[in-house]
C-alpha cells in the first residue's frame, strides 16, 4: 500500500466522513459536556491546517494543527477502523510534527480520552508526556493531556 498524507480541506467528501466517524464514536464513548472536537468549520480557519493520509484514492485518516499562541494543538486525529494497526496513524501525527517544527513552533499539546487507550500509549511512543489541562480545557472525568517539546 502507498500512503501518502496531504493537506486537504476539510470539506471534502471522504474528510467529512471521516470526522463524522470521529464525533460518533466521541459521542459513544464520552459525555458531551467531556466531547471537545471540532467541526469541519473551525478545522477551515486559517489558525487551522488538515491533514488526510490517502491511499489508493481512500481517505484512511486525518489529524489537524491547531494553532495557538506560542504552541499547536492536534485535533482531530482519527484513523479509519480498516486502517488501524498499519502505521497511518503514526504517519499522520509524525507528519504534523514536522509541519510545526517548519514553522518553528516550539511545543504540541492534545488532549485524549481515558478510553482511548491506543491513542495515549502511541501518544508516549512518541515523546510525548502527561500535563494538566490547557487552554480552555478543565478538569473532567475523561480527559487526558499530553505534550511535546519540539525544538530545544
Amino acid at each position: 500500500m502507498c500512503l501518502s498524507i496531504r493537506s486537504e480541506t476539510p470539506f471534502e467528501p471522504q474528510a467529512m466522513q471521516l470526522l463524522r466517524d470521529s464525533h460518533a464514536l466521541m459521542e459513544l464513548l464520552f459525555p458531551a459536556d467531556e466531547n471537545h472536537h471540532l467541526d469541519a468549520a473551525a478545522l477551515a480557519e486559517p489558525e487551522a491546517s488538515f491533514f488526510v493520509a490517502e491511499a489508493d484514492g481512500t481517505l484512511l485518516g486525518c489529524i489537524a494543527l491547531m494553532r495557538s499562541g506560542d504552541y499547536a494543538e492536534i485535533k482531530s486525529f482519527f484513523v479509519a477502523p480498516e486502517a488501524r494497526g498499519i502505521g497511518v496513524g503514526k504517519r499522520l501525527l509524525a507528519h504534523a510534527e514536522e509541519v510545526a517544527r517548519r514553522e518553528g513552533i516550539a511545543l504540541l499539546r492534545l488532549e485524549t480520552g481515558d478510553k482511548l487507550r491506543a491513542a495515549g500509549h502511541l501518544y508516549r511512543r512518541h515523546g510525548y508526556l502527561p500535563t494538566g489541562p490547557f487552554g480552555a480545557y478543565r478538569e473532567n472525568g475523561s480527559s487526558r493531556f499530553f505534550e511535546k517539546p519540539l525544538l530545544s
